[in-house]
């Protein structure tokens, strides 16, 4: 018989995008009392966050917001990041780099086109201990019948020379979404490690085809991608932990003909995470891949018998239609959370 109450730690989110502006002072309170310890918070706004000052200073927005959250910072793999940066980025505390390929995303237009470039930064990154973070897609390219559907399969191929020219590099692909990636992942050595979403754990090409609220980057792909991801995460395996790539983006843009990519599930990840782990017999692994496994990773400071902990219940909670919000502007904006509506079986208790 399933459990009906799970205690854990408090969860580590290894990959979440909090914005700017009037949308991040909409959506970072939300982030308190959401059975989160840890926010490892993506650095792709506007300008992008490249130097160590900008980082502290997101971080202070930030911390001011949602003071019980332990934020680690970013910085964005481009033209400004210099060895010396990254020398005085490890002193001051940040944690990774984040390197977005060029145009694959939102606020990637100014992302790389070649690694080779960057040996020297990662050099320096492998010396000071950051990790490197991998949005683990290449543009795409009709030409060379490169899409959506196949463009993180034709990337892993640069992790596998990243990781053979940098060797103590630690390195995260980011949101894999195929099965081709976890193979890849299990098959490299121990500083490679994979975060998965919430939502891919959830969703196949069926359900974001012709739904802009679940369009995201990498788009989920095959049913058979999907079992793989679900496996990795039931088996346990120490280097495949949860990075729910959250990212808001207001109803309008969603809704838009071009619509934006992102899923936005930071207000609700336990609930989201125990009701689709619940569902193929996975409940077991909810602690080991939300709250050991990444944390073990990114070599953070182990827990201890008072640690703060999240009580999840297994009793209906229904997903709001919306989070509501006025932006810089002063207009009337909203987010729309993933599975908007939608009753969740596992819900948080106060």
């Amino acid at each position: 018989m399933s459990p009906t109450t799970l205690t854990v730690p408090l969860a580590d989110d290894f990959h979440v995008h909090l914005r700017q502006g009037a949308l991040m002072n909409a959506v970072t309170p939300l982030l308190n009392g959401s059975g989160l310890a840890t926010a490892y918070v993506m650095p792709n706004l506007k300008p992008p966050i490249s130097s160590t000052d900008q980082a502290l200073a997101y971080k202070a927005e930030l911390q001011k917001l949602a003071p019980g959250i332990n934020f680690l910072m970013t910085l964005y793999l481009g033209p400004e990041l210099t060895p010396d940066e990254i020398r005085k980025a490890a002193k001051a505390g940040i944690a990774g780099v984040k390197s977005y390929p060029r145009g694959v995303t939102t606020n990637s237009d100014s992302g790389i086109e070649s690694y080779t470039a960057y040996y020297p930064v990662f050099a320096a990154m492998e010396e000071h201990d950051m990790v490197l973070n991998l949005h683990g897609e290449i543009p795409s390219d009709p030409e060379n019948d490169i899409c959506v559907m196949n463009a993180e399969e034709r990337f892993l191929t640069h992790l596998q020379q990243l990781h053979t020219a940098f060797p103590k590099l630690r390195i995260v692909l980011e949101h894999a979404t195929t099965r081709a990636a976890v193979e890849m992942v299990k098959s490299l050595g121990e500083t490679v490690g994979c975060s998965i979403t919430v939502h891919h754990l959830a969703l196949i090409v069926d359900d974001w085809a012709g739904c802009c609220h679940n369009f995201c980057k990498p788009v989920a792909k095959f049913p058979h991608d999907r079992a793989a991801l679900r496996e990795v995460v039931k088996s346990a395996h120490p280097r495949f932990f949860l990075g729910t790539d959250s990212a808001p983006h207001p109803r309008h843009t969603k809704e838009a003909p071009q619509t934006v990519a992102g899923v936005f599930t930071s207000a609700l990840v336990l609930p989201y995470l125990a009701t689709i782990l619940d569902g193929f017999d996975a409940l077991d692994s909810l602690r080991p891949f939300a709250c050991e496994n990444g944390r073990r990773f990114y070599k953070l400071a182990p827990r201890t018998a008072d640690s703060a902990t999240a009580a999840l219940v297994k009793e209906p909670v229904q997903v709001p239609q919306e989070y509501a919000y006025v932006d810089d502007e002063g207009n009337k904006r909203s987010v729309v959370p993933f599975m908007a509506g939608k009753t969740l079986t596992w819900s948080l208790r106060n």
